[in-house]
């Protein structure tokens, strides 16, 4: 699972759409603003709706200050809190559904399965480190319990490998046995 990418993504996204909004909007970026230019025609295929809609959504938590508009300052300080402090589920949700990301359907759908496992710290939020975190723990026990399921289906243990007729080389615990009375 990729969530550096998945982050990344989801901040450049972020900050690309608000960057575009500003543009057209000199005066700032108001909630009104927001709004005509997902409905402006112009925008139909440059403007990514899924952040758009994310920044209209949360407009009155984004504008920390209360004056109704998103100044560069608050976007900045938006994603720097989603860095350090993660995306709820729900955050995650919708910001994925831009495809921004950068990741499979699978791999998107893997982080929203598990996002309890892998919100450590039960706040309801993940991050990139939690993520990440999981990500090599789940491997970690994928291997041992290949391991622990080859150790229990490898007969060779007890009836040993191809070499076990050689005399010369390592036996089995019931090869060595054999080998030792019938070598006498």
């Amino acid at each position: 699972m990729g969530s550096s990418n998945l982050f990344t993504g989801i901040y450049a996204g972020l900050t690309n759409t608000y960057a575009q909004l500003a543009a057209q909007n000199p005066d700032g970026l108001t909630l009104e603003g927001i709004s005509e230019a997902r409905t402006n025609q112009d925008n139909l295929y440059s403007l990514n709706q899924t952040f758009a809609s994310y920044l209209q959504t949360n407009f009155t938590n984004i504008d920390k200050d209360g004056d109704g508009i998103i100044s560069s300052d608050e976007m900045t300080n938006l994603t720097n809190m989603m860095s350090a402090q993660g995306l709820t589920k729900a955050e995650l949700s919708q910001l994925y559904a831009s495809g921004a990301s950068g990741l499979s359907t699978s791999t998107i759908n893997d982080i929203l399965e598990h996002f309890d496992d892998m919100d450590t710290n039960h706040d309801g939020r993940i991050t990139q480190e939690e993520i990440s975190a999981y990500t090599v723990n789940s491997a970690r026990q994928e291997k041992v319990d290949e391991y622990a399921h080859k150790a229990a289906t490898n007969m060779s243990v007890f009836y040993g490998d191809d070499s076990s007729s050689d005399t010369s080389g390592t036996y089995s615990m019931l090869s060595y046995r054999y080998k030792t009375s019938s070598n006498s």
